[in-house]
């Protein structure tokens, strides 16, 4: 290896432990509130039944707190295997549109190998602080972030399921009352920004409150109902509302046809040109 190379695979080094180190204070924050809400999870996969290592390597292998609780209720519902993985896959559908997104800022030349990884750590909050970052996405960044924030997600969950073991049954029952704080904390600010968001999830409420009740569709598995749900309203909202790539350009309402007629000169003598 001739000095030259020798000094910039130093130079690469070096910034892959600056990035690094970079991810793992942005990831601090990150894994603290990864923390807090998997605490709450563990106490749902606890009412469901698993222990604190089954919720350890649960959360240690899928980093979605939606896809997780869908998984704990199709657990405790005792439903079958190809009705679990479709629940999941249905809760965790934003991810593929999340790789999509992420795939056109990678380097090109970057290895199958990082995309997997970075892939596999694709959270959203993990996904909001890299793809916020400008220039290629840095996979060491990503590395960084879930060095910290991936084994809080883990250890929260063990944490829930055995203080869950340990409280009375008022206080296990009090603390899952934060996990659909998460959920309200998910929904409600684009349901805010956007009325046609706002609008299904009411009408989500209100079908799912309609199936609970009406005698035939009472009796459907939970999970089965959350997967009609969820698609369901996806596609009406899809064929209603579709959302266009790119807003149409019109011309100002309030310019007067003086203007227009100006903008139309200049454009012809800017041709001429």
């Amino acid at each position: 290896m001739s000095k030259g190379e020798g000094m910039q695979d130093e130079e690469r080094k070096k910034s892959r432990r600056s990035a690094i180190l970079q991810g793992f204070k942005a990831g601090i924050p990150i894994g603290l509130g990864y923390f807090a809400v998997s605490f709450s999870l563990g106490i749902a996969a606890r009412n469901a039944g698993m222990t604190a290592f089954q919720g350890f390597f649960m959360s240690f292998f899928m980093n979605a707190s939606a896809g997780e609780y869908a998984g704990i209720n199709a657990i405790r519902d005792s439903v079958g295997i190809l009705t679990t993985i479709l629940v999941t896959l249905v809760a965790n559908a934003r991810y593929m549109l999340m790789s999509c997104a992420l795939s056109q800022r990678m380097d090109p030349k970057l290895g199958l190998g990082h995309r997997l990884l970075v892939g596999f750590y694709l959270t959203d909050e993990l996904f909001g602080i890299a793809i916020a970052r400008p220039g290629f996405i840095d996979p060491y960044y990503t590395y960084g972030a879930a060095l910290f924030a991936g084994p809080c997600w883990a250890i929260g969950t063990a944490v829930g399921i055995l203080v869950g073991n340990l409280l009375p049954e008022s206080v296990v029952s009090a603390l899952s009352v934060a996990l659909y704080g998460m959920f309200l904390s998910i929904i409600i600010p684009p349901a805010r920004k956007n009325k046609v968001v706002a609008g299904l999830v009411l009408l989500s409420f209100a079908l799912s409150f309609m199936f609970s009740r009406v005698p035939f569709l009472a009796t459907m598995n939970e999970s089965l109902r959350i997967i009609l749900l969820t698609v369901g309203l996806s596609a009406l909202a899809a064929l209603l509302f579709p959302r266009k790539d790119e807003e149409e350009e019109t011309p100002d309402e309030g310019a007067s046809d003086k203007d227009m007629s100006d903008q139309d000169t200049e454009k012809q003598e800017e041709g001429k040109a």
